[in-house]
């Protein structure tokens, strides 16, 4: 059967209320991001799902939409900005803020995933029940991740675990950074926009992307190596997202409109988020092969050397959240336990 759209597939799953009789005035939202225009998260994940939030309300909520972090500051700054007021929605990254939402990062430790829709649903509910204090300060509308995390060189192919040693690579969050350091690689902490720079001027030697954020910023062209985990097996790394929304802004929406917005929030939005994403790894992949560039896949015993590298970076973790009071074991527990569940289902 056809895969239905991302906008089809959102509007059949959680449907809309009949707009019939309701008061006519209507909004104007700002939707900001650092992603670029050209990007498959803004081409296939985020103007759709602001059409369908368009199409729902029958014209009443429209979108202002400003890619590449069009309306200033930093991808730093975005979370602030949508908590703040500057803007009424941002879809960012928290791991770039590092520290600021650490009960997050379970999902961000390595081996923990390896399908972005089933742990998407997972994701989501663990904020619910575990941590929703973390989001407090905006209104959560969705939250997701992306596909495997694969290794992208420039001068030196990456075929085993100690062929990291020393190498300089792009880290996009904190738990990221430290398994590159686990690995004995020299990770380097930026924000997506500034790759392309750092690899041709040298800052740095190569990055951890997935397969559909290469195109958006050139890695396909930038680097002539490649190294991923097969298919089907634990990623490397995922990184979490989060579509939030200004509280006030928000709560003063009539009622009717809240509804909306709602009815394209939550664990089935998350999830089509994560699938699309994820989907979208095949083209990226795709460009890589079709610039002749050298692509490996990590065999089970030298997966296995990587497994072995990062293993005490869940002890980290759950003693630093229980440093802070949170329950890390606890956390983790209810994370791969979530991610189980819902990749049964």
């Amino acid at each position: 059967m056809k895969r239905r759209s991302f906008v089809q597939g959102a509007a059949a799953a959680l449907g809309v209320p009949h707009l019939a009789g309701l008061a006519q005035q209507g909004v104007t939202l700002k939707l900001h991001t650092f992603m670029p225009p050209m990007s498959k998260v803004w081409t296939t994940m985020l103007k759709p799902w602001m059409a369908a939030v368009e199409q729902a309300s029958a014209g009443r909520i429209r979108f202002e939409a400003y890619p590449a972090m069009q309306l200033g500051g930093t991808a730093v700054q975005l979370y602030d900005q949508a908590r703040d007021g500057v803007v009424d929605i941002v879809w960012t990254l928290p791991g770039y803020t590092a520290g600021r939402f650490p009960r997050i990062e379970a999902f961000e430790l390595p081996f923990t995933m390896n399908n972005a829709q089933t742990t998407s649903r997972a994701l989501w509910t663990y904020v619910q029940t575990q941590c929703p204090e973390e989001f407090a300060d905006t209104q959560l509308l969705a939250l997701h991740v992306h596909g495997p995390g694969a290794i992208h060189t420039q001068r030196r192919a990456v075929n085993a675990a100690a062929d990291l040693k020393g190498m300089k690579l792009r880290a996009p969050t904190r738990q990221v950074a430290k398994l590159l350091g686990a690995l004995g690689a020299v990770p380097v902490g930026m924000p997506l926009p500034q790759i392309p720079e750092a690899l041709s001027k040298g800052a740095i030697e190569g990055c951890v992307l997935p397969w559909e954020a290469v195109p958006a910023v050139k890695v396909h062209e930038l680097t002539r190596f490649h190294s991923e985990f097969a298919a089907g097996a634990p990623a490397l790394y995922t990184a979490t997202f989060a579509l939030v929304m200004n509280k006030a802004r928000y709560a003063g929406l009539p009622g009717e409109l809240r509804q909306i917005i709602d009815a394209h929030s939550g664990l089935a939005t998350s999830a089509a988020l994560g699938r699309t994403q994820q989907d979208n790894d095949a083209s990226g992949r795709q460009l890589a092969l079709e610039r002749h560039n050298t692509l490996h896949v990590f065999t089970p015993a030298q997966a296995a050397e990587f497994t072995a590298l990062a293993a005490a970076i869940d002890d980290a973790w759950v003693a630093d959240m229980d440093q802070r009071g949170f329950r890390g074991g606890a956390l983790l527990g209810s994370a791969r336990s979530l991610i189980a569940q819902y990749g049964k289902t």
